[in-house]
């Protein structure tokens, strides 16, 4: 009992988290350029609103996008071979997600990890000090990077 109590309390304190930033407050707050940082990489992703009210996230910039050779990286790990021709610099990460308005947080859909070539379920909110929480979750196990909006 104690641990379905816990479990509660801790939803509950994410929800109430995620409602003390107003920028979770409307859908389209979310539109814009980020730059993110990830392990040893910096790039940016232009999220912007699709024609059915869902959101796309796609990579607009990469710190590192070309190899030894001076050549562009290309997404070669996407399980979708018709993909991997095409360059990081504009790969789409996410499309189709959603704002979840009362849990205000945005979700429903996959994130794409052209690094590793992996989906995984995402969730995403600002934080109490602005910065965007994306959240990977796969086989029980989560990742968040933060992302400054420019």
């Amino acid at each position: 009992m104690k641990k379905i109590a816990s479990f509660i309390i801790c939803i509950f304190s994410v929800i109430c988290l995620n409602a003390q930033n107003p920028l979770n407050n409307n859908a389209d707050n979310i539109i814009g350029t980020y730059l993110c940082k990830q392990k040893d990489n910096s790039f940016k992703v232009k999220i912007e609103k699709l024609s059915d009210g869902t959101y796309k996230g796609q990579l607009c910039w990469i710190e590192k996008d070309k190899d030894k050779d001076g050549n562009k990286l290309l997404d070669k790990k996407n399980s979708n071979k018709k993909l991997r021709n095409t360059p990081l610099d504009r790969v789409v990460i996410f499309s189709g997600l959603k704002y979840n308005a009362k849990e205000k947080i945005w979700d429903d859909c996959k994130i794409y990890d052209p690094q590793r070539g992996v989906e995984a379920k995402l969730e995403i909110w600002f934080e109490k000090d602005g910065t965007l929480r994306v959240k990977g979750s796969k086989w029980g196990f989560s990742e968040s990077v933060y992302w400054q909006k420019l």
